[in-house]
């Protein structure tokens, strides 16, 4: 089966490189019995790729469980997952078979794995290990043939960190890993999205579908997206169901986008979020950068209209030299291609008074790429070229490092 039959049959829609990537890997490894993790923020879609693995597995005649770690209480789960025997528990009127029990042959995906208590992760790492579990209230030993898949959008590794989740099982677990790339590395996929969400819209609230003018494509394509595919879905659905006019421009499509994510300024990695996502983007590195530079150069503007006044208290002429202060000033802020343009002839000194001291000027050009291109080198350099430092260093992925490694072409 071809990529895009595996997206037609479980309605996939992207193109993105990431995606096809993750795709291919459940492709492949389905055949095996390879426990697979599969990582990514909230909202991406996670929880097809089980599915894909199911259905061109061995497995696929029998039994499929999809289970919810984080929605079944701590003092359940257990049963749940392993079942129990009659009498085992208060409220336990009969025995009950477990989800490993009845999913013998097939098939568990089991989500939000990092939300499972720690014993109940002792008893599922004895299962993938030797198959066996056992009742709860009961000690007679089962044995299971089942496949396990599990997915997370927690960081594991800040998890086993702070004691919440075994090494060893995330070492059992991982097997085969399945990175899900958020909505904001799709860009390419994100009016796709919104064009299919609109149809469907239409079709069920019967109405005429909703369009993006350019101005709003282009709002959309490069908004944040914190909740991925979900929050998009959520945005075209309002503007489906409350807008009457079916024209969107980007004035009503920014009514619906929150305003503390459309301005795609550095935000804090959350510690529930996890794999890359969890890193800043190479955007807000950049961002911050700049940010820092305008707060310098708004300082640094303070300093050169108190040396005016103080020239002027003095009765002195601004000369050049005083440019010449001014300019290695600049330099010290480090702010690239930073020209100062001052109010005087170098020829005919001029006089700097309150009103032509608004003359001097500060013309920034900020080149994004030269100051991410010099960032990485740096951080290569202070790293003696281990990249995983590196990344860690910039706050951004391994894999977003090696991307901008090529893209510049960083020895």
């Amino acid at each position: 089966m071809t990529l895009q039959e595996i997206k037609n049959r479980f309605g996939i829609i992207g193109s993105s490189p990431l995606l096809d990537r993750a795709i291919d890997i459940a492709k492949q490894v389905a055949p095996t019995d390879l426990t697979v993790l599969i990582t990514g923020e909230s909202g991406t879609g996670k929880e097809v790729f089980p599915q894909i693995i199911h259905a061109l597995s061995a497995r696929k005649h029998g039994q499929y469980i999809a289970v919810n770690c984080g929605a079944i209480p701590e003092g359940t789960i257990d049963s749940e997952l392993f079942g129990h025997e009659k009498g085992s528990f208060t409220g336990a009127h009969e025995a009950r078979k477990g989800y490993f029990e009845v999913a013998n042959g097939g098939t568990i995906f089991l989500d939000e794995v990092a939300e499972m208590p720690m014993a109940t992760q002792a008893r599922l790492l004895r299962v993938l290990e030797s198959g066996e579990f056992i009742k709860v209230g009961s000690s007679k030993v089962l044995k299971t043939d089942v496949r396990v898949v599990a997915a997370t959008n927690v960081n594991i590794q800040q998890a086993i960190e702070k004691g919440k989740f075994r090494e060893d099982l995330y070492y059992r677990l991982n097997t085969v890993p399945i990175i899900v790339p958020p909505l904001r590395e799709r860009k390419q996929d994100i009016h796709l999205l919104f064009r299919k969400f609109a149809a469907d819209f239409s079709a069920k609230y019967r109405m005429p579908t909703i369009k993006l003018d350019a101005e709003a494509e282009h709002v959309l394509s490069n908004y944040y997206f914190q909740g991925n595919v979900r929050q998009l879905k959520n945005i075209t659905e309002q503007i489906s169901v409350i807008e009457k006019t079916r024209d969107i421009n980007a004035e009503t499509l920014l009514k619906y986008l929150p305003v503390n994510q459309t301005s795609q300024l550095p935000v804090l990695a959350s510690n529930t979020a996890g794999g890359a996502g969890n890193d800043f983007s190479e955007r807000d590195i950049l961002y911050k950068v700049l940010f820092d530079m305008k707060k310098d150069l708004t300082d640094l503007k303070k300093v050169v209209v108190d040396l005016i006044e103080n020239d002027n208290q003095m009765n002195h002429d601004f000369h050049p030299e005083n440019a010449t202060i001014i300019k290695k000033l600049y330099q010290d802020v480090g702010s690239p291609e930073t020209t100062i343009q001052l109010g005087y002839n170098t020829s005919t000194p001029t006089v700097i008074s309150e009103n032509n001291a608004k003359m001097i000027e500060v013309e920034e050009t900020l080149s994004l790429q030269e100051i991410e291109e010099d960032m990485i080198k740096k951080a290569l350099a202070k790293h003696k070229g281990k990249r995983k430092n590196a990344a860690k260093e910039l706050g951004i992925s391994e894999r977003t490092l090696y991307r901008k490694i090529n893209e510049y072409n960083i020895k």
